[in-house]
């Protein structure tokens, strides 16, 4: 809706402008005016859906990130849980070699 100046002149922004635009086009090109406006709800919903499409998107790159952390972290954590045979007790070495043998 254009803006008024309190001495009653009517303001258009550029998206009013462009809306208009739409609307000479839409009607020119043979839509009555509830065509026009089931259009311009569309391209609202439109609009409204992308944005919540970005917002998911980057909730699921975030969420991506953090099981490549976790991956990443349960990979390093592989090194420190192997323990060689040499470093074991000998008594613990004598009983791994007694059950494998």
């Amino acid at each position: 809706m254009p803006y008024r100046t309190p001495g009653g002149t009517r303001r258009y922004s550029q998206e009013d402008l462009n809306r208009l635009a739409l609307i000479q086009e839409l009607t020119e090109q043979g839509l009555n005016l509830e065509g026009v406006k089931k259009v311009l709800e569309l391209r609202e919903r439109v609009v409204k859906l992308e944005k919540e499409l970005s917002g998911v998107k980057e909730d699921l790159t975030a969420a991506e990130d953090q099981v490549d952390r976790e991956i990443a972290k349960v990979h390093r954590s592989y090194r420190r849980d192997i323990i060689l045979r040499r470093q074991l007790h000998p008594d613990v070495r004598r009983r791994l070699n007694d059950l494998f043998e």
